[in-house]
């Protein structure tokens, strides 16, 4: 996926992505799953900062995301920004950055428990 590409649908939506781990973990798959988004109406929304953990950053990157061929994105599971790589990335999911995000998260997300969380993010 083009990096300008993925960067402009995560201003808009929540995404479902895997893509291959840029450092490998020695248990764990070469890919990773994540839901994430830059949306900043589900990120500065009251929910976005209690129930997402939202931060804004404090620092820009010490790099150019861009020329390093990442997107740097909310991981909604993990609660932190995320590098993720645009050339191995693939999009399985797009959920609006709407009502129709939150109602999936509280159906589908919220109720996981860790090791659920766990598991999807190393399918």
């Amino acid at each position: 996926m083009q990096q300008a590409s993925l960067h402009q649908q995560l201003l808009t939506n929540v995404l479902e992505v895997r893509f291959v781990r840029r450092t490998q973990k020695q248990s764990a798959l070469p890919t990773r799953r994540m839901w994430c988004t830059n949306s900043v109406d589900i990120l500065n929304s009251l929910n976005g900062k209690a129930i997402l953990g939202y931060v804004a950053p404090l620092t820009v990157p010490k790099y150019n995301p861009a020329s390093n061929d990442v997107v740097i994105t909310w991981d909604i599971l993990m609660q932190d920004f995320r590098c993720i790589p645009a050339d191995t990335c693939n999009v399985l999911q797009t959920i609006p950055a709407t009502e129709e995000f939150w109602k999936y998260f509280n159906e589908n997300i919220y109720i996981m428990s860790t090791q659920q969380k766990i598991d999807f993010m190393n399918s």
